[in-house]
């Protein structure tokens, strides 16, 4: 490994850089930037390395998902390096982004500015959520729709919901002009068009959806890069996955990959486990179970990642992706348990830095797993991986790379 020193921040690398060489990393050292190379349109420019395969294989693929055994090269690692991938200090930057040198910095956990676009079903509930649950992780919620009317209404009730004593704990609601969205931490996109009618159970609901919804998420993708916006853009509306890649693709650039969010597994997740409370041979899924993939038909739910049974699994999967089409069948829009399973409590695990699920860029599409966004970057969890789930895993993400 090569060390570096740059503007008072360590560096390293198993490439040669023309910054200032060091003999080492110092034991006060409390932030630290890996660089490597990896090609751009396949690759996040920053992430936190959270193992040390990160530091020997950075390439952007569905192999990151699986935790491998330890490296030998561990041995010439220096204590000081390994201690600080343990406590999630390290910052992998991806030197072949043009303006890499922006990443060198730690982001900190504090409250943060949310504006949310669209407030019909799915963005008020997800608005209501975001207020109950956002005391201690949301500054503020900055509102936009096309109706004034329904800008006023949610301003009028959100800010008359209170503690009785505690007046200020819940973050303030406020109205916002359309220039204003992307002056925030997060920017949270529910806005929805060409939603099919209740009695349409025989298509799939979310993808009817995408034509119309990626012609209006552009508008905003366009504007976020045009304004040089550094925080998360959250897409919420369906199909979360596919207008993830929409947002990437029409920005031209101006957004980093890591900086996008699908919020749509949250939900998968909640009714896999609405299934397994109803169900002993579900149980494993309490403590060992996970979700991957998009919200949608191809979703893999894992009845466990430590004795994985693949007809267990893909009969869960079914019951969790069907699950929507219940609610439909009974006469209502299934968009509560979305809006917040999905939509408010993951934003607020993702601002607290907890573990969630949503979906991140991995190898050219953007996938569901569990995840954190701590100061150090976007983690995504790293198990070790049964055969069987892998290969499930990997036809999602083919399907994924041909929408």
């Amino acid at each position: 490994m090569f060390y570096y020193k740059f503007k008072g921040k360590y560096l390293f690398s198993s490439d040669e850089y023309s910054y200032v060489k060091v003999d080492g990393i110092p034991d006060n050292c409390n932030e630290l930037y890996f660089l490597y190379k990896s090609k751009k349109q396949f690759s996040k420019m920053s992430f936190a390395v959270s193992d040390v395969q990160d530091l020997y294989d950075f390439e952007d693929s569905i192999d990151l998902l699986k935790l491998k055994e330890e490296y030998e090269l561990k041995e010439l690692l220096p204590e000081k390096i390994l201690s600080m991938i343990f406590e999630r200090k390290i910052k992998a930057v991806n030197t072949e982004y043009e303006y890499y040198e922006e990443c060198f910095y730690m982001s900190e956990i504090k409250k943060k500015k949310v504006n949310v676009l669209a407030l019909g079903d799915v963005g008020s509930t997800l608005l209501t959520g975001l207020k109950l649950l956002g005391g201690e992780s949301i500054e503020s919620i900055g509102i936009f729709d096309r109706s004034q009317d329904k800008i006023k209404r949610w301003e009028y009730e959100m800010n008359q919901t209170s503690l009785p004593f505690d007046y200020d704990y819940f973050p303030n609601v406020h109205g916002i002009e359309k220039h204003e969205l992307f002056n925030c931490d997060m920017f949270v996109f529910c806005a929805s068009k060409g939603v099919p009618p209740v009695g349409a159970e025989s298509v799939d609901v979310r993808m009817v959806q995408f034509e119309e919804n990626a012609k209006l998420i552009k508008e905003y993708a366009l504007m976020a890069a045009d304004v040089g916006f550094k925080g998360i853009f959250a897409v919420v509306s369906d199909p979360v996955d596919p207008l993830c890649a929409c947002v990437l693709k029409e920005s031209k650039g101006g957004l980093a990959p890591e900086q996008i969010k699908g919020y749509g597994l949250g939900v998968m997740n909640a009714r896999a486990m609405y299934y397994a409370k109803s169900d002993e041979k579900f149980s494993s899924y309490f403590k060992e179970g996970r979700a991957f993939g998009p919200h949608g038909n191809d979703l893999v739910i894992a009845n466990s990642i430590i004795n994985y049974d693949d007809e267990i699994s893909k009969e869960l999967t079914k019951l969790a992706v069907r699950a929507n089409l219940e609610v439909r069948k009974i006469g209502f829009k299934p968009y509560i348990a979305p809006a917040l399973s999905s939509g408010a409590i993951s934003i607020i695990c993702t601002l607290e830095g907890k573990y969630h699920y949503s979906s991140n860029y991995l190898g050219g599409v953007f996938m569901g797993a569990k995840n954190r966004n701590l100061p150090s970057g976007l983690e995504i969890e790293k198990i070790i991986m049964p055969e069987d789930l892998f290969v499930r895993i990997k036809h999602t993400y083919e399907e994924l790379l041909r929408v």
